[in-house]
């Protein structure tokens, strides 16, 4: 049996299936990420899935994609964690960039860009991934994502930038006040999940000009910082996999136009794609190349 595992900071995707590619059981768990995570959180977690634990001793084959699996260092954190579930398989894992270009792949070079809790991208030509100016994190990037989303949302209300209504709908939606805020988000661990929760706040009021131009603002520091820095940025699709760029997704085009940038596939989760790309051109390989980014 096979587990084949899409995840980013906060969830995770993944499947069971046959040694022929064919679906078993597809689960949902809380992501990993080797930034945040060490490998007893990832075995105290793991083995707490029940599919796990009925089935995992079963699987012979691991392939996990993650957000900050980036390193072979990095990479052997989540490995020797997810042990504990599957300990009679061999564990690989690979960057969830890799995942998102597979998952996107229709057999033409594109640029691949995550949106989700973070922000991501690469070029992909089906032989070589090449990783763009990405992956330095909520403080510094992450442009576009759910936490720089939540982050101008959270600075609207500190600074009262938002109507007295709307900081009061915030507060009750949230349960946040000052000190809340201040002790979540320089807590050790978490500040860019507690952020990226925000997001959906700028969802709700998106007609609203005020949080338009946050995302859109967001959304352009992405293009002009991790996509058109790519030579290939003007001449490819750009395609987008995460729940910022779904839900977003008419902002991202609104952004994709400004910039005159070909649109490419717009997907939540890339695990159906994952799938896809795995049955088609990895079932007879022995062993998958991830490589690093």
């Amino acid at each position: 049996m096979i587990y084949l595992a899409e995840s980013g900071s906060t969830k995770c995707d993944a499947v069971f299936l046959s040694n022929e590619g064919e679906e078993i059981k597809r689960i949902r768990t809380i992501g990993f990420n080797p930034y945040f995570h060490d490998e007893q959180f990832v075995a105290k977690e793991i083995i707490k899935v029940p599919e796990i634990a009925e089935m995992g001793a079963q699987v012979d084959q691991v392939y996990f994609y993650g957000a900050g699996c980036s390193t072979p260092e990095l990479n052997a954190i989540i490995a020797e964690g997810l042990k504990a579930g599957f300990p009679n398989a061999e564990i690989q894992v690979g960057h969830d960039l890799r995942a998102s270009a597979y998952a996107t792949w229709d057999g033409l070079p594109q640029i691949t860009c995550i949106l989700g809790t973070g922000s991501n991208c690469v070029y992909y030509d089906g032989k070589t991934l090449e990783a763009g100016r990405s992956g330095y994190g909520f403080i510094i990037g992450d442009e576009g994502s759910a936490s720089y989303i939540g982050k101008r949302i959270v600075r609207a209300y500190l600074y009262r930038q938002m109507s007295d209504t709307l900081c009061r709908e915030f507060e009750e939606t949230y349960g946040v006040d000052e000190e809340i805020i201040r002790e979540k988000v320089y807590a050790p661990f978490g500040a860019n999940v507690f952020l990226g929760s925000f997001a959906p706040f700028a969802h709700k009021h998106l007609k609203d000009p005020f949080f338009y131009q946050i995302v859109f603002n967001g959304f352009r520091e992405f293009i002009e910082t991790q996509v058109l820095p790519f030579p290939q940025s003007k001449k490819v699709p750009i395609s987008f996999v995460g729940s910022i760029a779904y839900h977003f997704a008419s902002v991202l085009k609104d952004v994709l136009d400004f910039f005159d940038l070909q649109e490419g596939k717009i997907i939540r989760r890339p695990v159906d794609g994952l799938i896809d790309y795995y049955k088609r051109y990895l079932m007879n390989l022995q062993k998958i190349d991830h490589g690093n980014h």
